[in-house]
């Protein structure tokens, strides 16, 4: 599967963007997805979390209330909403597909496969 993340962009902090990720080549409405994102410098971190309906997501306490992630499965899509941005959200932003199609997923990357290519969030003061 190929995973295309869209949306990034540069935003006034306070701000808000929409992320995309694409899925294709297959089906992904049985796997969990998440976002991660990676400053330079740092290590790759966590960010959200959807089960495969969309009925259970999980966020870091870093963007919880901020961001909300979201699925379209007839799109074969993820959604990644982040409002109130601030500029320590500034990072490259990833999509990623569960290793184990129904099975839930956890949180560190080495619980996701398939990586999209990555789109650039940067949020100025």
């Amino acid at each position: 599967v190929q995973l295309q993340a869209s949306g990034g962009g540069l935003v006034q902090a306070g701000g808000s963007l929409r992320l995309s990720c694409a899925a294709n080549g297959r089906t992904v409405s049985n796997y969990y997805m998440g976002w991660f994102r990676q400053a330079p410098g740092k290590e790759r971190e966590f960010v959200a979390r959807i089960s495969w309906s969309g009925a259970s997501t999980s966020y870091a306490s870093s963007v919880e209330g901020r961001f909300t992630i979201s699925r379209d499965n007839a799109k074969n899509t993820v959604y990644l909403q982040m409002d109130s941005l601030k500029p320590e959200d500034t990072a490259v932003y990833y999509c990623a597909i569960a290793l184990t199609p129904g099975l839930r997923a956890g949180e560190r990357p080495v619980d996701f496969g398939s990586w999209g290519q990555g789109t650039q969030v940067t949020v100025s003061s």
